[in-house]
């Protein structure tokens, strides 16, 4: 697994790299972080009750364009469902690392738009079951699927000094599980700070 973190490292730094050389424009780094507000969605014909939880990490962006760029990035995401039934309540935790690649178009200075493919690695899960009654509480594992895939569009604030106020919604198109189809669905709310 080490190897694959890796592997992925590397490309977006070569990525970074060869775009930054290719062009006159500005590229930056820096960080950024956020709230999350995710569910599952079953099947594509019902969602889960949202989870709350954050997501944080750095960034790369590289013009490409004059209003064009790229912008990698590696995130630690916290994401999740819950599910409530009468006086039941079922939680599951999942946490992510994440690496979106965004396609991001300036069609106004300090405003753009962004889309793109994100891949995620599970890294640990947890899960809670409430039943209402102390005696009947259980726990009980569902071991989520190690990859996800999805795409990813959103759209934001970036200002001349490099601060970025955005909004990004992810979905998830692999199964967390193999029964019932779930998929991940995160809102995003960030904000990014260039170094």
């Amino acid at each position: 697994m080490k190897k694959v973190y890796l592997t992925i490292a590397l490309m977006i730094i070569s990525v970074i790299s060869i775009n930054a050389q290719e062009t006159t424009n500005k590229s930056t780094a820096g960080i950024k972080g956020g709230y999350n507000l995710s569910s599952v969605s079953f099947d594509g014909s019902s969602e889960t009750e949202k989870l709350h939880g954050f997501h944080i990490g750095v960034y790369g962006e590289s013009f490409i364009g004059k209003n064009i760029s790229i912008q990698p990035e590696i995130l630690y995401s916290q994401q999740g469902y819950k599910i409530i039934d009468g006086n039941t309540t079922y939680s599951q935790k999942l946490d992510y690392v994440n690496i979106p690649l965004m396609l991001k178009l300036y069609p106004v200075k300090s405003f753009f738009l962004e889309a793109g493919p994100q891949i995620g690695f599970s890294i640990s899960h947890k899960e809670t079951f409430d039943s209402g009654f102390v005696l009947y509480d259980t726990s009980k594992e569902f071991e989520p699927s190690n990859f996800d895939w999805g795409v990813n569009v959103g759209a934001g604030f970036k200002s001349d000094a490099g601060i970025s106020l955005g909004a990004r919604y992810h979905l998830g198109q692999s199964d967390i599980y193999d029964e019932d189809k779930p998929k991940n669905r995160v809102w995003q709310v960030y904000l990014g700070f260039d170094f």
